[in-house]
C-alpha cells in the first residue's frame, strides 16, 4: 500500500466509522477498524499500520495503555489516543505511554487531521535523531535492482513522514505518479509499505 495506513481501535462502531470517514477524506487508508484488545494486538502483529489511534477505555476497561505497551516494545510506530477521559490520573498515565497525541471527544475532523499529520511529522524528526540518514549508494550496495536518484527522493519524503499529497506537491507530479512510483520502490526494496519500508531502511543504513 502506498498510502498511510492508520489503524482505529475504537469500541463504539459509529465513533469509529465517523474517523475512518475522516482520514479517508484526507489521503490516509484505514487498515483496520478493531472493537477489541484482541483484534488490535492481532492487527499490530499481522498487519502492521503506520499509526494506531488507540481508545484508552475499551469496553470498560483501559486496554488503550496495554496497546501502547505493546507497541512501545514491539512494533515502534506512532500512536495517538482518543478518548473521553480528560482528568489528571487518566493523563499522567497516559504521558508515561508517551503518545504523539492525544485527542478528547467529541473532536472534529480537522482536529484528527492535524493530529495524524503533526504525530507524524514528530515522529520521523525524533526517529532522524536515533538513525543514520539515507544513503543512496549505500542502500543500492544491497540491492539487486538499484534505486534512482529520483526514486531516492521520494524515499526521503516517505521516511520523513509526508502523506501522497505532500509528496506530490513537493516532486511536482500527480499523487496517482507518486502512488505509482512508491509502489515501484517498494518492489525494489522488498516490502509492502510504508511502515515496513522506513523499517528496512533504517536497518540499511546502521554499521
Amino acid at each position: 500500500m502506498s498510502d498511510i495506513r492508520v489503524l482505529i481501535v475504537e469500541d463504539e462502531p459509529m465513533i469509529a466509522e465517523d474517523i475512518a470517514a475522516g482520514l479517508e477524506r484526507n489521503d490516509f487508508i484505514v487498515s483496520a477498524i478493531c472493537y477489541h484488545l484482541e483484534d488490535a494486538l492481532n492487527e499490530l502483529n499481522n498487519n502492521l499500520p503506520d499509526i494506531a489511534l488507540l481508545d484508552i477505555n475499551l469496553n470498560g476497561q483501559m486496554h488503550g495503555f496495554t496497546l501502547a505497551e505493546e507497541i512501545q516494545n514491539k512494533h515502534f510506530i506512532p500512536f495517538i489516543f482518543i478518548t473521553s477521559y480528560s482528568d489528571k490520573t487518566t493523563l499522567d498515565k497516559a504521558k508515561l505511554c508517551e503518545p504523539y497525541g492525544y485527542i478528547v471527544k467529541p473532536f472534529n475532523a480537522a482536529s484528527l487531521y492535524t493530529t495524524v499529520e503533526i504525530a507524524l511529522h514528530n515522529f520521523s524528526q525524533r526517529n532522524k535523531r536515533s538513525f543514520p540518514e539515507l544513503n543512496l549508494q549505500k542502500l543500492n550496495n544491497h540491492l539487486t535492482n538499484p534505486i534512482t536518484e529520483r526514486e531516492f527522493d521520494l524515499l526521503k519524503l516517505i521516511y520523513e513522514g509526508k502523506t501522497n499529497k505532500q509528496i506530490a506537491d513537493e516532486m511536482f507530479i500527480s499523487t496517482n505518479t507518486v502512488k505509482k512510483h512508491i509502489n515501484n520502490t517498494y518492489l525494489k526494496i522488498d516490502t509492502i509499505s510504508r511502515a515496513t519500508t522506513i523499517t528496512k531502511l533504517r536497518n540499511l543504513m546502521l554499521p
